[in-house]
């Protein structure tokens, strides 16, 4: 029987996640195995509608409540239809954030509690967290300035937030990290891409190697 990987990738704003997935996901095509990138809020097309609800620049006057139920069933509906179904067939699903964001962001960044958001979330994913879960660590300072540095990227609500909001987002990463150090490994994101790669791919390779070699789905 195959048994499928769900890795995610949290971070701040600017923290390189997205390079860092379709490198991994590259790598690991190359050792013959199968995998599934995809996002949240979204990676499907009732939860990529309500990603445009929540990024919205026009919509400030969002309350932050209404924005983590937003995030909660976005990421019900893109478990059931397109993670959970990945795995049970053996695939490595690859997800650019998961219930961490909404822990760090909503629940500290927000103030609205990490054991509230979670709370929510419970109910949401219904016992399926991942594997592992890799947090990119950028300063705020770093990460915003790589955001408005990059003319192809599209800003969005959260982007412009201040820098005291996306200080929080990285405290409340820190105190993840203190509550799940065996599911969350933290990575220095404030580097060239490339070691960034490196360590992230010795990570997964250290924790899966019986699965990597061949319990999980091969191309």
């Amino acid at each position: 029987m195959n048994i499928g990987l769900f890795i995610t990738v949290e971070g701040g704003e600017g923290a390189g996640k997205t390079t860092l997935i379709e490198g991994v996901a590259r790598i690991l095509h190359e050792r013959g195995l199968r995998v599934i990138t995809t996002r949240e809020p979204g990676g499907i097309p009732i939860a990529e509608q309500i990603r445009g609800v929540i990024l919205d620049k026009a919509n400030t006057a969002m309350e932050a409540r209404t924005e983590a139920l937003l995030y909660a069933a976005a990421r019900r509906q893109h478990l059931v239809e397109k993670v959970i179904p990945a795995l049970d067939e053996g695939y490595i699903v690859i997800c650019d954030r998961f219930v961490d964001s909404s822990l760090a962001y909503q629940g500290h960044a927000r103030g609205l509690g990490i054991d509230e958001v979670w709370s929510i979330n419970r109910f949401a994913v219904e016992g399926a967290m991942p594997d592992l879960t890799l947090f990119m660590d950028i300063s705020p300072e770093a990460g915003l300035a790589r955001i408005h540095g990059a003319s192809d990227r599209e800003i969005n609500r959260l982007d412009l937030e201040g820098l005291a909001f996306h200080r929080l987002v990285r405290e409340g990463y820190m105190k993840l990290l203190q509550r799940e150090p065996n599911r969350i490994v933290s990575i220095d994101a404030d580097r060239p891409a490339n070691l960034v790669l490196d360590d992230a791919v010795a990570i997964i390779i250290a924790r899966f190697e019986g699965l990597l070699a061949g319990d999980v789905k091969q191309v």
